[in-house]
C-alpha cells in the first residue's frame, strides 16, 4: 500500500527549513509502517528531550535553526536535568552542557516545559477518540487505556516530527479495528478487598504484561471502578513487564462499557483466568529481597 500525501503536505515536505525536514520524517516513517495516509493530531508528547548522546541535541538544534514550531499542543517528558537544582547532579561536561542545550531547544520549538512521565496529571488529557502522537510508554497506555485517546508508542524524533507537522502515520493504535480485545484477563477468582487494596493493580499489571505480551486484551469481573492511580500503575507495570499500549476494563475504561461490546470476535482468542497462586507468585517476582526489615532507598 502506497502513501498518498495530500497537495499541502507535499509542498511542506519540498521545503528545506525545519517544517520540510520533519514533514519528511514523518512521511518516510510512515511508507516504513504501511500507512496509506497521514491524519492530523491534537497533540503530542515528546519522550525525545532526554539527554542520550549529542546526536539528539544536534538533531533538535537543526530543526530550531529551521524555523521549526510545533503545531500542536506539545509537552515534555522528563529531560536529564533538574533546572532547579543543576548543581546536585551527577552529569560532568561537555554531556551536561548537551543536556541543556537539547532541553533548550525543545523550548524553542515551542513545547510546554513540563518535564514529566504522567502529562495527564499535569492538564493534558486529550479527548476520547481523538488522535494524538505520543511518546513514553506509561503515559501512551494511559492515553490509549484511560483516556480513551489514539497513540501509538512514538519514539524519538519521530514524536517531535509528528508535534511540527500535525500529522501522524495512519496504523496501529490509530484504527478502531486495531482497538479490540483479543484476550480476556478474568479476575473474578481474586476478592473483593484483594482488589481493593494500595497492592493490587500494580501486580495485576505486572502480571497482565507478562501473560499477554503486545496482545490487547480486556480485564473482566471487577466489580468497581478502581480509581486513576490504580489504572496508571497497572497500565504502567503491563508496559514494562510486557509491551502493552492498551488495555480494556469492562464496565470501567471508555472503550469497554462491557466485554462482548469491545471483543474483536464472538469469542476471545483465549481466557486468562487469574488466581491468587498467580498474584502471589507475580508479586514475588518484583522483588530480590527475601524478608527485608527496613528500606534503604526507593528509586
Amino acid at each position: 500500500m502506497s502513501l498518498a500525501l495530500s497537495p499541502e503536505e507535499q509542498a511542506i515536505a519540498a521545503r528545506q527549513d525545519g517544517a520540510g525536514m520533519a514533514m519528511r520524517i514523518v512521511a518516510e516513517s510512515a511508507k516504513l509502517l504501511g500507512a496509506p495516509r497521514l491524519i492530523p493530531i491534537a497533540s503530542a508528547h515528546i519522550d525525545g528531550a532526554l539527554y542520550h548522546g549529542d546526536s539528539g541535541t544536534l538533531f533538535a538544534e537543526k530543526l530550531v535553526e529551521g524555523g521549526a514550531k510545533v503545531a500542536v499542543r506539545s509537552t515534555l517528558n522528563v529531560g536529564a536535568l533538574d533546572l532547579m537544582g543543576c548543581s546536585r547532579i551527577r552529569l560532568e561536561e561537555p554531556q551536561r552542557g548537551m543536556a541543556r542545550r537539547m532541553m533548550e531547544a525543545y523550548r524553542k520549538l515551542g513545547c510546554e516545559q513540563s518535564w514529566t512521565c504522567a502529562p495527564y496529571q499535569a492538564g493534558h488529557r486529550p479527548a476520547l477518540g481523538s488522535d494524538v502522537a505520543w511518546g513514553e510508554s506509561n503515559a501512551v497506555v494511559f492515553c490509549n487505556s484511560v483516556l480513551g485517546a489514539r497513540t501509538n508508542r512514538y519514539g524519538d524524533f519521530l514524536d517531535i516530527a509528528c508535534a511540527i507537522t500535525g500529522r501522524a502515520p495512519d496504523y496501529g493504535m490509530h484504527r478502531p479495528e486495531n482497538r479490540l480485545a483479543r484476550l480476556v484477563f478474568d479476575v473474578s477468582g481474586l476478592s473483593p478487598s484483594f482488589l481493593a487494596s494500595e497492592i493490587a493493580w500494580p501486580v495485576l499489571g505486572s502480571l497482565y504484561g507478562r501473560e499477554v505480551g503486545n496482545a490487547i486484551g480486556v480485564v473482566t469481573d471487577v466489580a468497581s471502578h478502581p480509581g486513576e492511580d490504580a489504572l496508571k500503575a497497572f497500565g504502567a507495570a503491563a508496559a514494562s513487564s510486557g509491551a502493552v499500549g492498551l488495555f480494556h476494563i469492562a464496565g470501567v475504561t471508555p472503550e469497554a462499557p462491557d466485554v462482548a461490546s469491545i471483543l474483536a470476535g464472538p469469542e476471545p482468542e483465549a481466557v486468562i483466568r487469574v488466581t491468587p497462586e498467580m498474584v502471589a507468585k507475580a508479586r514475588a517476582g518484583l522483588s530480590t529481597a527475601a524478608a527485608p526489615k527496613a528500606i534503604d532507598a526507593v528509586a
